[in-house]
């Protein structure tokens, strides 16, 4: 058995694009047009992984976007994505900057969580040992639920 990918529906492809590319930094490797099904769907993967997901060695992110639209709710119900970061602070920093609310700061310099515009909770893990509490997020307070 191998681990493939994670498929998350989106409402809107270019919000969802933005957050998961421009802001968290992940790295389109595939595009799917169909016509006939009326969806999209795009491939992520985390920048060091780009290579090896497009030989399908790498597990990645699928965004199923339908043209018609749906209700989709209760993002947390999904679970979480999580990807471990070089430097938490740092992107948390860059995401917050970027109007992206952090929903569990790093408090504890290994841990975050923020969500996508549909809702899923993203969870941030420093690579390596935790990095020293620092302000402002070691006294942030959590904001709405992640």
């Amino acid at each position: 058995m191998e681990y493939l990918h994670t498929m998350v529906r989106v409402a809107d492809l270019d919000a969802s694009l933005d957050f998961y590319v421009e802001k968290l930094g992940l790295v389109e490797v595939n595009r799917i047009e169909n016509e006939g099904g009326r969806f999209t769907l795009v491939f992520l993967a985390a920048p060091g992984d780009e290579a090896r997901a497009k030989e399908a060695k790498a597990p990645i992110v699928e965004l199923t976007y339908n043209w018609d639209p749906e209700d989709y709710s209760g993002g947390r119900n999904f679970g979480h994505l999580a990807y471990r970061v070089d430097d938490i602070y740092d992107l948390c920093n860059r995401l917050n900057e970027a109007g992206v609310t952090i929903n569990r700061p790093p408090r504890d310099g290994h841990m975050a969580f923020v969500r996508s515009p549909d809702g899923i909770s993203i969870e941030l893990l420093q690579k390596g040992d935790a990095k020293e509490p620092q302000e402002p997020w070691a006294s942030m307070e959590n904001t709405g639920s992640w």
